[in-house]
């Protein structure tokens, strides 16, 4: 299956055929599976959806104080905002990865998958120019730019993380600091995240417990979904 046939269906979830059909193979490529990989299309499409979704943003909320608008913008360009439109346009399925991130059920997990919308929006850039890439990601996140409410707080990964949990009537998370090390003034906290449902402690560091368990919570979350 070659060409529009073989991207039929990401074509119609985006809105947008590609011309130069080698970008969005190199768009799906990941790091494990070739030389010539998407990492440097994901750098510019990270630059553009940033610069485009805080223009939009802009615009759309003129009264609303800087603090607010970054913290909508990050709401719509996280990897976890980014996995979901991926997964609804089907991106995994057509990702080529190396054996050991096929093995390990690469083309469902959250990081790569929005890597790959970036590197996507990068290479329809490339294809086509800015007002086209614009167009794409103004359909793709209407509906999430219009659900915004500057005063809404986004839920921490703790708070995410033990949410999952209840909703699946499992134990709430454990949480332990494993080490403390560095000076005072610049200390590194490591802390592990148990679940039940996962075999082996997920751990992550920060420089404070409370920064080192978020992390540990968002990658715990991370590894719940890639086995979902």
């Amino acid at each position: 299956m070659q060409g529009i046939d073989k991207y039929r269906r990401l074509y119609k979830a985006i809105g947008y055929t590609f011309t130069n059909e080698a970008l969005l193979e190199q768009a799906l490529t990941h790091r494990s599976a070739a030389k010539q990989h998407n990492e440097r299309l994901e750098f510019l499409g990270d630059a553009i959806l940033g610069m485009i979704v805080g223009e939009t943003l802009f615009k759309r909320f003129p009264t609303v104080p800087e603090g607010k608008l970054t913290r909508m913008r990050s709401t719509l360009v996280k990897g976890d905002t980014l996995a979901e439109l991926a997964k609804e346009a089907s991106v995994g399925e057509l990702l080529n990865l190396g054996p050991g991130e096929l093995k390990s059920g690469g083309h469902r997990r959250s990081s790569i998958l929005a890597d790959a919308v970036e590197a996507i929006l990068g290479a329809i850039y490339l294809d086509s120019g800015m007002d086209e890439v614009r167009g794409v990601i103004d359909r793709l996140w209407e509906t999430r730019i219009n659900k915004l409410d500057p005063n809404a707080h986004p839920k921490d990964s703790k708070t995410r993380l033990q949410e999952f949990l209840q909703g699946r009537k499992q134990a709430l998370p454990t949480y332990e600091v494993l080490s403390i090390s560095g000076k005072d003034h610049a200390q590194t906290f490591e802390v592990s995240c148990q679940v039940e449902s996962l075999p082996e402690a997920v751990v992550a560091s920060g420089n404070s417990r409370r920064k080192a368990e978020q992390e540990a919570a968002r990658l715990t979350l991370e590894k719940l979904d890639d086995n979902a």
